[in-house]
């Protein structure tokens, strides 16, 4: 049986598993990629998946860090890669240390420090590139991205030896196309990310938007999250197909939060628009691009 009641979310070839509550727990799994954005307590669901992408050190993202590592190794697999902030590295390795002392086994790892701007292959012609945030003194945002050739257009009617001659003689016939397939911001207060290419044209944009009331501004700002008056401009100047909001403050349901979306954004902005712990995802068995029920459970 499964540790956690995931939401899940199915859009297309991709499955997206995860909860979000702000101050509990966030993890937000793609299989299919190979990566987990976040661990939370580390649900049982995401320990097949090799690489864990940490946005930042605060506990309820990074709680359960210990445990994917070491259940891993317990169940015969390779071992953990994380991609976290360099101000989390020591912290992590002191807790590993810390734990396998008290297994009385040694829990094997791969940590790994990302800046801004870095890049890391996850497999062949998908890779990961690393953006800066607002939340904490290094905390950063993921964007996965798979990486093609497109064949230069004067080489199209070309039959398939003719290319094969020109490759010989080092032609080049191709050119590098990037593919931004999901967006994960993490927690951040705001930023124009719309200014980032990659990340306004992802296929999938995964983003934090914790407080929605008026008198909740201070806040955000105090916390260092988005607020709904700086979410709904952001995402009227990006080009995602699919919008999947997390870190929903307790204090708002998903129906109030849904019908304060709907109030402020433009009608072809809200219809991309999920919310991860909509009560919906966490019974299954959505179809791709329907939009969620007006649940009024707490979350």
């Amino acid at each position: 049986m499964a540790s956690h009641n995931l939401s899940q979310i199915t859009l297309e070839e991709l499955e997206i598993l995860g909860y979000s509550v702000a101050g509990e727990e966030s993890v937000v799994a793609m299989p299919q990629l190979d990566v987990c954005f976040d661990v939370g307590k580390s649900p049982d669901q995401i320990i097949p998946i090799p690489h864990v992408l940490l946005t930042h050190g605060h506990i309820d993202h990074a709680a359960g860090i210990a445990y994917y590592l070491s259940h891993r190794n317990f169940m015969k697999m390779s071992p953990g890669v994380v991609l976290t902030p360099p101000s989390t590295i020591e912290p992590i390795r002191e807790i590993l240390q810390a734990w396998s002392r008290l297994d009385g086994s040694r829990i094997p790892s791969e940590i790994v420090a990302v800046r801004p701007g870095d890049e890391y292959v996850i497999k062949p012609n998908l890779f990961v590139r690393v953006f800066p945030t607002k939340h904490t003194r290094d905390s950063v945002g993921f964007c996965v991205i798979e990486r093609r050739k497109k064949l230069r257009p004067e080489y199209l009617d070309l039959s398939g030896p003719e290319l094969v001659a020109l490759k010989k003689k080092g032609v080049t016939i191709d050119t590098p196309l990037e593919i931004p397939i999901v967006t994960y911001l993490g927690d951040t207060s705001y930023v124009d990310f719309s200014q980032l290419d990659y990340i306004a044209n992802s296929r999938i944009l995964i983003a934090e938007c914790t407080f929605f009331e008026d008198e909740h501004t201070e806040r955000a700002d105090a916390g260092r999250h988005m607020h709904i008056d700086e979410f709904g401009p952001l995402l009227e100047r990006m080009n995602n197909q699919t919008i999947i909001m997390t870190h929903l403050t307790q204090r708002t349901s998903v129906g109030e939060a849904k019908a304060m979306l709907r109030k402020r954004l433009p009608a072809e902005i809200f219809k991309k628009m999920i919310i991860l712990m909509d009560r919906k995802y966490r019974q299954g068995g959505n179809k791709a691009g329907e939009q969620p029920g007006d649940s009024k459970v707490k979350v």
